[in-house]
């Protein structure tokens, strides 16, 4: 090491006539800079991740709702000889048909479910809102209410975020 410094020294003062410090200098600046944009990257990179981590947060969140909401949408609060699931509501099916095409081919609800951001702060304002549009028909088809079809990052979309739709399927 000392001795690749003693020989950049040694060039830089046969080739430059400008001074070792003067030359220390541009190599500590030049050193910044780099370190400057490495930092730079790994902080876009740590965004990139946080933004990420709250999607999949959200649409966690929007999943464990779903499931509480087929529980509380069944008579019996779910019942047969495995765990009850819950699918993604494709809009253009029933969910009498998707239940059926699953292991869990009994369809105990249809339920579209909505919830609003951030903490409540009154015991009187609608923090959420929900329908059961039943296991026979498609219900509502608007495609902005399918999970599945919806971008990555379509639980974050507008002020006011679409229902989404969810079938609740037990194996009897």
């Amino acid at each position: 090491m000392i001795k690749v410094a003693m020989t950049m020294a040694l060039l830089v003062a046969l080739g430059n006539p400008c001074s070792i410090e003067e030359e220390m200098t541009r190599i500590s600046v030049r050193e910044a800079m780099r370190s400057e944009l490495e930092a730079k990257k790994e902080v876009d990179v740590a965004r990139e991740e946080m933004l990420e981590m709250k999607k999949e947060l959200a649409w966690y969140s929007l999943h464990v709702a779903a499931a509480a909401a087929c529980r509380g949408s069944t008579a019996s609060g779910g019942t047969g000889p495995w765990s009850n699931v819950v699918l993604a509501k494709e809009n253009t099916r029933s969910c009498n048909d998707q239940c059926a095409a699953t292991t869990r081919p009994i369809c105990d609800a249809d339920v579209s479910i909505q919830g609003s951001f951030g903490k409540a702060t009154s015991y009187t304002e609608s923090i959420g809102e929900f329908y059961n549009y039943g296991c026979a028909t498609p219900g509502n088809t608007n495609v902005r209410f399918d999970e599945v079809k919806a971008a990555e990052d379509g639980i974050f979309k507008g002020v006011s975020i679409h229902y989404y739709r969810f079938c609740c399927c037990r194996k009897p």
